[in-house]
């Protein structure tokens, strides 16, 4: 038998230890350590401490994202949450809920509003009507369309003390929602027939629609106070944004003025337009933003009034824009500047956003049909020919494209989401729009619904939920959908009724349902940014969201969507639905000034509010609303007016 002090150590001969003995002494293992860290080049030496640094960064940045996701793997290992909090989807246990600590709120609130005032530029304020002038701060926005980081753990009401007025329900029998203020019962009710005056736009005809309008007003009222000719209000800090500077929430907000019959309010913002704004400013505007807005919102507002005005600032906007087409190819700039008429493509690099420039159809088409000059129709048609002849991927385009050579990027994600969305819905709108002539856009859109259910379309586990991935570099797929894509099942109804294949609107609903579970499964009622579903059999949840999507920005698409298959097909859980995300809404996004996108939709007790109203609010997503409670067919027909993306109705004509 060997003593232990012959025994050999591998080990300890690997370490540099010619002899090989086995020795428990630190020092000869130091020893053996040292030596064979001399042996090393220099070179050798460097490589090995960037990989320490590099492993200790890396655990500096994993170890604060696995505590954030510590729900996600709550949920995993099917460990109940914490007492205190409540169900996904279970919304009559949120009332019990607590609100924030306000005093915590109040004190980080003017500590983030001081640091801002350090460092944003002061500059001088448009009062509304009758109001004097005051300061007010300007911070450079993001792009809306994509979100933003926004701005967190900033003072809010909580929730069940928000100022709601709701008018008290005897009807028992209608679906639970929210209680949103004290003991009264907010329930859905079926409206009231309708009496009908001969004016569709003589205001709110049920308590729905009285609600959706008191809205309206609350967040109109915070605008005029603190952004008035301002584009987006901040209503936290209780000032505004700039993005185009031209007044961006008044203009998307008009014609939703007039369709709710706020007369006095919409005469206020019309006098503004007329004699105040000023399209001469001297600041580079995304051409499909400020299309979509600005160009939809004046000419929306022509055809509801026949106001000459508007029709007028319509072509003076048309003739700005239009230089961003001059690229050298089919393909339009992204950005051009409204004074200057300069353009050019993005900052972040040489590639537009393929939805972009296929989603300024409806408007230009429209202004010349309207003016007569047929100048803005052919450079938007231009666009559409050149992309229907480019290759796809069964009728499906990667999200960006080359303004300079007109080549869309091969290896570019293909989704129905952000920078890809409403290409698809242009197909079947220009179609619509032109009385059904336009047949090759109509028959891209057909391929390109194929080319969804064959390579996009998926069943979650274990619910069967219906759902729209992406595929990453054009064919790796992802089980990632976009609250943006919610706009497709009102798309495909669309289609349906207008002599499409019946598949479609069986696809519309499946997906509409999809769109509800990301509200209803949501502690808050209210959806994430961006879903993923699960694929793998056993999980116990269909949607998983991470921490950096767990936003809500105001967005319209399942409201728009709700409110297309209302008008379609008459059921009344549609509306349901509509009612229990506008209660959400008005107890998770409301201020004492106005409405404001939140940061987490999965925290009832601090949601965490961003300081943003995105225009599209009272544009699109409080207009959707309106609509949806109404049951007059003489408000805004779908037989006459095809909505643009930015939920603006322009007229359907025969021939175009």
């Amino acid at each position: 038998m060997w003593s232990s002090v012959d025994r050999k150590d591998y080990t300890a001969i690997s370490l540099g230890n010619p002899y090989g003995h086995y020795d428990n002494s630190k020092q000869v293992r130091s020893a053996s350590l040292w030596r064979q860290w001399n042996r090393l080049s220099r070179l050798q030496r460097s490589v090995v401490w960037l990989i320490v640094i590099l492993g200790a960064l890396s655990c500096l940045y994993l170890v604060p994202s696995m505590l954030q996701d510590r729900d996600e793997l709550d949920k995993l290992s099917k460990k109940p949450w914490h007492k205190d909090d409540v169900k996904a989807g279970d919304l009559n246990r949120q009332k019990e809920i607590k609100g924030p600590n306000l005093e915590e709120l109040k004190r980080r609130a003017k500590k983030q509003l001081e640091d801002e005032k350090k460092t944003t530029l002061k500059i001088k304020k448009k009062g509304p009507p009758g109001k004097r002038l005051h300061d007010g701060s300007l911070q450079a926005p993001g792009g809306p369309r994509d979100g933003d980081k926004g701005q967190d753990n900033q003072q809010h009401a909580p929730p069940g003390e928000q100022n709601v007025v709701l008018t008290p329900v005897k009807d028992k029998k209608e679906a639970d929602t929210n209680d949103v203020k004290g003991k009264v019962e907010a329930k859905y009710v079926s409206p009231a027939p309708v009496q009908t005056d001969g004016d569709p736009f003589s205001g709110p005809k049920n308590n729905q629609q009285k609600a959706v309008v008191d809205a309206f007003r609350h967040a109109w009222k915070a605008y005029k106070k603190y952004a008035w000719g301002h584009d987006q209000l901040r209503p936290i800090s209780k000032d505004f944004e700039e993005w185009f500077g031209v007044g961006l929430t008044l203009i998307d907000s008009l014609d939703t003025m007039y369709i709710m019959g706020l007369k006095e309010e919409f005469k206020e913002a019309r006098d503004w337009v007329a004699n105040e704004m000023s399209l001469d400013v001297n600041r580079d505007v995304n051409l499909f933003e400020c299309t979509i807005r600005v160009l939809g919102g004046f000419l929306s507002a022509y055809h509801l009034t026949k106001d000459q005005m508007f029709l007028d600032k319509a072509r003076d906007l048309g003739d700005r824009l239009l230089p961003a087409f001059g690229s050298g190819s089919k393909v339009p700039f992204s950005d051009v500047n409204l004074k200057t008429h300069k353009a050019h493509p993005p900052r972040w690099g040489p590639d537009s956003s393929t939805s972009e420039v296929t989603t300024i159809q409806l408007e230009f088409r429209d202004l010349s049909k309207i003016t007569g000059d047929p100048k803005y129709a052919l450079a938007a048609d231009e666009v559409t020919k050149h992309v229907h002849g480019l290759p796809k991927k069964d009728g499906l385009v990667p999200i960006f494209i080359n303004a300079r050579t007109g080549n869309l990027r091969s290896s570019g994600t293909i989704t129905l989401g952000a920078r890809g969305d409403s290409y698809y819905e242009y197909l079947l709108k220009m179609w619509v729009q032109s009385g059904k002539t336009y047949d090759m856009v109509k028959d891209d859109y057909v391929e390109s619904v194929e080319g969804i259910k064959k390579h996009l379309v998926r069943l979650t586990e274990p619910n069967k939920l219906t759902y729209v991935g992406e595929l990453l570099s054009g064919s790796m797929f992802s089980p990632k959908m976009d609250h943006l894509v919610c706009f497709l099942p009102g798309t495909l109804a669309l289609g349906h009724i207008n002599g499409l294949d019946p598949q479609h609107m069986e696809l519309a609903k499946k997906l509409l349902y999809t769109c509800y579970q990301m509200y209803e499964k949501m502690p808050t009622g209210l959806s994430p940014e961006i879903a993923y579903f699960n694929q793998a059999p056993g999980a116990p949840d269909d949607i998983i969201v991470k921490p950096a999507d767990r936003h809500n920005l105001l967005r319209p698409e399942t409201v728009e969507s709700l409110f297309y298959m209302y008008r379609f097909t008459g059921d009344k859980k549609y509306r349901e639905w509509g009612w229990k995300i506008f209660l959400a809404f008005e107890k998770y996004t409301k201020l004492e000034e106005g409405y404001t996108s939140i940061s987490n939709v999965m925290d009832v007790r601090n949601p965490r509010p961003r300081n943003k109203m995105e225009s599209f609010f009272l544009g699109e997503t409080l207009k959707y609303f309106y609509l949806l409670f109404s049951d007059d067919p003489k408000l805004i027909p779908l037989d006459k007016y095809v909505f643009n993306t930015e939920a603006h109705p322009l007229p359907i004509y025969s021939s175009l």
